[in-house]
């Protein structure tokens, strides 16, 4: 419960420095460089070591890999056909394609599974969703920004994401089973735990919600695949085309449920997609989740 009371105050928080002007208009930018070059390279170093590859990890993984690729596949498609501007394609791959499996995911599962159902969490999370955005996630971001470019510099930002340099070391030490001294690791737990509170306050400063904005109509399309087509495809093949059923298979339909990734979120307004639409994803996309997360969970308790 202490972790959903600090999504929203978090929020809130954000919204209201905005409104009484107490910190500069740059306050978003310097969060956001913040969580990019500090908080999500020690989330990584914190929590890759600690995992063990085995053939069990895939259906868990392949959640994130599966719900990225439809993303794609789907956005592009109707940006070719509606003829939709880069950025904007980019910005609901991004927000659209990529759940909050850790900072939503955690309080949610922990309430509704229990320990046993953080085991299942982690693997859709860090083989998964973290993975996907320090590799694709920052290639689509890369690619989709504005201005030209090739393939080179989508190389070249990639590789000096710090997240997937510290996504890079984190799947050595797992491969080879280091780890880091008890000190050090630590240090990367306290860092990342500042992930969430600086990521939403500067989701929350951006946060403008106009009735009269071009966005809603893309932000309820985003929403749409997000929350409700994204799950239902994970529920239909993994309970229909692999006959999984049983703690797991839950925790993966209720991962793929989650709103949008807070992260992906930043990732996508530091590269200029669609800021305002990027932040809408996020700050609306949460509130409404918590509705049609319940409505999953009743539906799996059912089968």
């Amino acid at each position: 419960m202490s972790s959903i009371i600090l999504l929203f105050l978090c929020l809130f928080l954000g919204i209201l420095f905005r409104s009484i002007k107490v910190f500069p208009k740059e306050t978003p930018l310097v969060l956001n460089q913040f969580v990019i070059y500090i908080s999500l390279p020690a989330m990584a170093l914190f929590y890759l070591p600690k995992i063990e590859i085995s053939t069990q990890l895939l259906f868990p993984i392949g959640v994130a890999w599966l719900g990225f690729l439809f993303s794609a596949l789907l956005f592009i498609s109707l940006g070719k056909i509606f003829k939709w501007s880069k950025s904007l394609i980019g910005c609901l791959i991004l927000t659209g394609g990529l759940g909050n499996t850790s900072f939503v995911g955690i309080p949610v599962i922990e309430a509704l599974y229990g320990q046993e159902g953080l085991k299942t969490l982690v693997l859709v999370d860090l083989p998964g969703t973290f993975m996907v955005l320090s590799t694709v996630g920052i290639l689509t971001a890369a690619t989709y920004s504005r201005g030209k470019t090739n393939l080179g510099q989508i190389s070249n930002r990639i590789l000096r994401f710090p997240p997937f340099i510290a996504f890079c070391i984190g799947i050595l030490f797992t491969l080879f089973q280091f780890q880091f001294p008890e000190t050090i690791d630590v240090v990367f737990e306290k860092l990342s735990l500042t992930v969430t509170p600086l990521a939403l306050v500067s989701v929350g400063y951006q946060l403008k919600v106009d009735k009269r904005s071009k966005h809603w109509k893309f932000l309820i399309l985003g929403l749409g695949y997000q929350l409700i087509l994204w799950p239902l495809m994970i529920f239909s093949l993994y309970k229909f085309g692999f006959d999984q059923s049983g703690l797991a298979f839950e925790v993966s339909v209720m991962e793929a449920a989650m709103a949008p990734m807070i992260t992906a979120s930043i990732v996508a307004i530091s590269y200029g997609l669609k800021p305002k639409l990027s932040a809408m994803m996020v700050g609306i996309g949460i509130p409404i989740s918590f509705l049609t997360l319940a409505i999953w969970y009743w539906v799996l308790q059912l089968i």
